[in-house]
């Protein structure tokens, strides 16, 4: 299925909601009981999301999953490889196009506006976030948390392949965000988390930058919040999307949320 999603500033009904896929239990609202959304934003991942997609196809069995792809408009054409694995993959896909580059805090907010799953999972495309790590962080979700985080920063996770600058400005950016906002988890900025649709969608987000997840602890500090070990692999095609834009607009956030307490 494929949505071409328009700026932000026209409301995401205008975006049509597709064909909802089979499914054996449905809650209240419509919303399935036992179906997780995996929302992946995309830009120019065109080499690495078939294997992405395969390795999650894998998962299935053991998890009853969809795949919310958010491309903005890559120009290698991962939009449109995307929208023929929707067609032709082993897993209910759904395709999500924006004009341009927007951002990807504010690509998983469109992602979550057209998902189906009550709960929500957000992760890289880049490979970078193994996806074999997923049932773990749902054992979590089905245990209570409210959010479950895959973390580098606790006992038995860590970081592959790194070079010095990218583990300098991680640790600076986890330790700011911790202090500013008073944040008790590990690593409130990794990408790669699991959490209640509640917490994403119809939420006041400002949707700045690239780290969703330390805006989302900071507006729901009652949350209750599991962190999961995992190692965190440099991509392993393509090129880092971390610019000084992204550093500024985290920096900016961090001092809006910190306004708000």
């Amino acid at each position: 299925m494929t949505h071409s999603v328009p700026p932000r500033s026209r409301p995401l009904s205008q975006v049509h909601d597709p064909v909802t896929p089979p499914r054996t239990q449905v809650a209240e609202r419509g919303r399935p009981t036992n179906l997780v959304s995996v929302i992946i934003p995309t830009y120019n991942e065109r080499a690495a999301l078939p294997v992405l997609l395969t390795r999650l196809g894998a998962l299935r069995g053991t998890v009853e999953l969809e795949v919310v792809v958010v491309d903005d408009a890559s120009p290698d054409g991962t939009g449109a490889l995307a929208d023929e694995m929707a067609r032709e993959g082993p897993l209910p896909i759904l395709v999500v196009h924006r004009p341009g580059k927007s951002g990807l805090a504010s690509a998983v907010l469109d992602g979550a506006a057209v998902a189906h799953g009550g709960l929500l999972t957000v992760m890289d495309s880049d490979l970078s976030h193994p996806p074999e790590q997923l049932p773990a962080l749902l054992r979590a979700m089905d245990d209570g948390a409210d959010i479950a985080i895959a973390s580098r920063y606790v006992p038995g996770g860590g970081v592959e392949h790194w070079p010095l600058y990218r583990r300098v400005i991680s640790r600076v950016a986890t330790a700011l965000a911790r202090v500013v906002l008073g944040l008790r988890v590990y690593d409130p900025l990794s990408g790669f988390f699991a959490t209640r649709r509640e917490l994403l969608v119809g939420q006041p987000y400002a949707a700045k930058g690239y780290k969703l997840l330390t805006e989302v602890l900071a507006r729901h500090p009652a949350s209750r919040v599991v962190e999961i070990p995992y190692r965190f692999v440099d991509r392993q095609v393509g090129t880092s999307k971390l610019s000084s834009g992204e550093i500024v607009a985290f920096a900016r956030l961090l001092w809006r949320l910190r306004r708000r307490r």
